[in-house]
């Protein structure tokens, strides 16, 4: 293990540390338009489709020595095609660090099967397998997910932009998935960046169908629309103190003791 290094934690409210051995990426569905990591890139100066091996980040979870849940590659996607050279030394790091938990969120689940270490077996004990499902358009995520082993599996309904309904997901939900992320959409009112609405009734019933499939359940945010809408102080619809009761749910999969969580004490 390297000298020990101090861990920044992210803003996500799911997550401890971002950790990006690569970044840049590709738009792949409705999801993407107004993607932070494009916005910010192009603030930068530099071009987001463009995916680029990290020069100083690549190896940092091997200089935390505390335990940290880890969002991998926040600013790209895991499976990416450009990044397949560099995959096989980024599992071997999360093979070498199994103090670590890491969150592997992706909207490519149809590359993951060709795409795992060959000793992955029925899944490494630290890393959770995640899927992108933003409305109804994205549901076959869900099935493609499903069929990769993995130790727990999730759904991130975000940007949530349309209706998701999970209903004749059922059974498939309660044999196979363990924890959602619901949030609308950040944004800004002018300018290349924007957001799109979102409706609490979206929130509401995805709540209904997780508990009724047993899948813990994480509110991050409503989103700037209904921020906006409902005049929270928190221009994004971030802050949990401010989510009617029905929507104040920050739940992980497994017991997080031990583990530093941006937004651990929300309520």
């Amino acid at each position: 293990m390297k000298k020990s290094k101090k861990v920044e934690l992210s803003k996500i409210q799911w997550t401890g540390a971002t950790w990006n051995p690569w970044h840049g990426c590709r738009k792949v569905s409705a999801g993407c338009k107004f993607c932070y990591m494009f916005r910010d890139k192009e603030r930068y100066g530099q071009k987001p489709t463009d995916v680029l091996k990290s020069k100083t980040k690549f190896d940092e979870p091997t200089k935390w020595s505390e335990p940290q849940l880890i969002f991998a590659c926040s600013w790209s996607d895991w499976f990416i095609e450009e990044a397949d050279q560099w995959r096989p030394e980024a599992w071997q790091i999360i093979k070498d660090t199994p103090h670590h938990i890491y969150q592997i969120l992706t909207k490519r689940p149809e590359r993951i099967l060709d795409n795992l270490p060959s000793d992955w077996g029925d899944g490494y004990p630290n890393v959770w397998l995640g899927v992108s499902v933003e409305s109804n358009d994205e549901k076959d995520r869900i099935e493609t997910l499903s069929k990769v082993p993995a130790k727990i599996r999730f759904i991130s309904a975000e940007p949530l932009i349309g209706e998701l309904t999970l209903d004749e997901f059922s059974s498939n939900l309660k044999e196979n998935f363990h924890w959602m992320i619901i949030g609308g959409e950040s944004g800004n009112k002018t300018g290349k960046y924007l957001y799109r609405e979102a409706k609490i009734e979206w929130f509401k019933s995805l709540i209904k169908i997780s508990k009724k499939t047993n899948i813990k359940v994480f509110v991050k945010q409503l989103g700037t629309f209904l921020a906006e809408e409902l005049k929270l102080k928190d221009r994004h619809g971030g802050d949990a103190n401010e989510f009617e009761k029905a929507l104040q749910i920050r739940e992980f999969p497994i017991n997080m003791d031990g583990f530093k969580i941006t937004d651990e004490k929300a309520f």
